[in-house]
């Protein structure tokens, strides 16, 4: 689909309102104006930034790039954004749409599980997510993760699941590999929530760990795969639903963890750095090497750099 945006000079703004008045539809977020002509959809942001997408964006843009260019004797800069918006890192755009958003927590640290989340966020839900700060859980400390990701599970249709360590060396034993294991549980929890909610999505999006033809490759068996994910690099900073999806992810591997120091006995490190490996050496004097595999993953180099 093509998609033109350009910083609509502020003396234009009214008439585009006026010339696309009888077309108008109902505004997104963040939006002062919206309306469909034909095939397609034009949008002024209060920004002052207009969105052209559609299959004849490029010639319907190119009136008003023409016109503005007349205005102020200057040409259009950075107008046209890629058809293939994956490749468009800096879609500022994208998050006001409805989308289904998945994301993971666990994959660099030693101790504890792989957790997955998908969740499921209506356009009309995003402004209320953001005014519970969310963000990428990376970001946000600990306690402030405990006490808001539960506001966002109330209200939030969101699927999981929990990869507990057992499992995980168990696949790694099998010759699967981190980033196949991701793939096949993103895949999961997408299409376990398409399945439990049938939600009204535009797009289903994945914070991206690998491409997409490398991602589908390890789904190839999967006949029920979920397919049009969208794979963006920092895709919580521009989708609401993988951004909640990672607050959920931590809080739930928060607990996760939590349940695990209580079982062993040990105050369990996060990450995979040195307090990490003098905390391997003490279970393994206290507990033995096999107890390991049942809270941490034996395949990182902190477990077989002892060996």
């Amino acid at each position: 689909m093509n998609c033109v945006v350009f910083k609509l000079d502020e003396r234009l703004h009214e008439k585009l309102i006026k010339f696309y008045k009888a077309y108008e539809i109902k505004t997104p977020p963040y939006a002062k104006f919206a309306a469909k002509n034909y095939d397609v959809t034009i949008t002024l942001y209060e920004k002052g930034k207009v969105m052209f997408q559609g299959v004849g964006a490029d010639i319907e843009a190119s009136i008003w790039q023409s016109m503005q260019s007349k205005l102020t004797g200057k040409p259009v800069e950075n107008a046209v954004k890629s058809k293939d918006n994956k490749k468009n890192e800096k879609d500022d755009f994208y998050v006001y749409y409805s989308s289904i958003g998945s994301d993971e927590t666990g994959c660099g640290d030693f101790f504890g599980p792989v957790v997955v989340v998908a969740t499921y966020v209506p356009s009309n839900k995003i402004k209320e997510l953001e005014n519970l700060g969310i963000k990428d859980s990376k970001k946000i400390n600990d306690d402030i993760i405990m006490k808001v990701a539960p506001e966002i599970m109330k209200t939030t249709p969101y699927t999981f699941f929990v990869l507990c360590n057992k499992d995980f060396n168990d696949l790694m034993e099998k010759n699967y590999n981190m980033v196949q294991i991701k793939a096949i549980l993103h895949n999961k929890v997408l299409m376990d929530l398409v399945k439990k909610y049938n939600p009204d999505y535009k797009y289903p999006v994945v914070d991206q760990f690998v491409n997409e033809k490398k991602f589908y490759s390890y789904l190839k068996d999967d006949d029920t795969a979920l397919r049009g994910i969208k794979f963006y690099t920092k895709g919580e900073s521009k989708c609401m639903s993988v951004a909640a999806a990672s607050v959920i992810a931590r809080y739930i591997f928060i607990n996760e963890m939590d349940k695990l120091s209580k079982i062993s006995g040990f105050n369990l490190h996060k990450g995979a750095g040195i307090e990490v490996d003098n905390q391997i050496k003490e279970i393994i004097q206290k507990k033995g090497k096999d107890y390991l595999y049942q809270i941490g993953k034996v395949s990182f180099n902190n477990y077989t750099k002892l060996k």
